[in-house]
């Protein structure tokens, strides 16, 4: 278990990040390649990787290397300036001071074996790392651009609401709402974790980190002198599975509650019609009459259509549940 430690200062420092970090879709994609029983939700993404396997391999190595499954993997390859997008924080990495690089790697290295590259990485040759850098912009441009949209407009949902849930509950409205993942037990937080650990965030904060391809339990950064940050999963079901009374059907409609029902934290038209078992033509019409209604909001994020639900709609169904 990890047992995140807060003071009045920390409360008031607790943030959600509202992008995508490619950084650590990066790790976690890679976890999902090799994943024994990956969530169906990724199906379609993990058949499109394999068609790309060829152009893949030998980039999905290296990041292999640096991020196994666990206990323990380097900071480094996460690095906070990921947050302002993939070439702010290629170059945090390549500016990864060398005695960092030695420490961190070192400490892979009793769990986990490092390539002959690896070795050289540690020792901060800079062709190394800037072959490290060039690979991991290939491995994000086939595993993690192509798919971008829906990624984002998931994060983007995800953070909207927990931003929304920090601004009329606070810190308590937000970190209660993150139950089951983790268990807020003022001035603790308990998080489901693979090592027994305490993380005392000393009136630095706490950044929340929402992410598309994490599963089963969040994830820190393994240096507590490092800035606070939780990487957590999406929960990609919990917010529309049916849940929906009597009432809502009678009102809505069958297809169209369910609609309504599947768009809570945020939704595409695709992911609606897979949620809600329909056409994406049909959820275009009930989300066209959800929106005259002023239950939903519609907002362009890229190529994606993001739906997502009003406080009036909110308010509907927070009643009907």
């Amino acid at each position: 278990m990890l047992r995140i430690h807060f003071t009045g200062d920390d409360l008031r420092r607790v943030r959600v990040a509202q992008g995508v970090d490619p950084f650590w879709e990066m790790v976690f994609s890679r976890h999902r390649l090799a994943d024994p029983a990956p969530p169906a939700v990724l199906r379609p993404w993990l058949a499109e990787m394999r068609r790309a396997r060829g152009r893949l391999h030998r980039h999905e190595r290296v990041v292999t290397a640096l991020t196994p499954f666990g206990p323990y993997f380097p900071d480094f390859i996460t690095p906070a300036e990921g947050l302002q997008g993939l070439d702010a924080g290629l170059q945090a990495i390549l500016r990864t001071p060398r005695a960092r690089l030695r420490d961190e790697l070192a400490r892979l290295a009793r769990t986990s074996p490092l390539p002959g590259w690896g070795r050289r990485l540690a020792g901060g040759e800079t062709a190394t790392l800037m072959n490290l850098a060039a690979t991991l912009r290939a491995y994000q441009a086939i595993a993690i651009a192509p798919h971008h949209d829906t990624i984002s407009a998931a994060v983007t949902a995800e953070s909207a609401r927990r931003r929304r849930d920090l601004a009329e509950g606070g810190v308590d409205g937000l970190l209660r709402g993150m139950e089951p993942l983790m268990r807020w037990r003022p001035p603790l937080l308990e998080v489901d974790y693979d090592v027994d650990r305490d993380l005392h965030l000393g009136g630095r904060g706490l950044l929340l980190i929402p992410s598309y391809f994490c599963r089963r339990v969040p994830v820190a950064l393994a240096d507590p002198e490092l800035p606070p940050t939780l990487v957590y999963p999406i929960d990609c079901h919990s917010h529309w599975a049916a849940n929906r009374t009597e009432s809502l059907v009678a009102l809505l409609g069958a297809t169209r509650a369910t609609v309504f029902a599947a768009i809570d934290g945020g939704a595409t038209t695709t992911q609606l019609a897979g949620r809600a078992a329909t056409s994406p033509a049909s959820v275009s019409r009930h989300t066209r009459v959800l929106r005259d209604a002023g239950l939903i909001e519609t907002h362009r994020h890229g190529t994606a259509v993001l739906h997502v639900i009003t406080p009036l709609g909110r308010a509907l169904l927070s009643a009907a549940r």
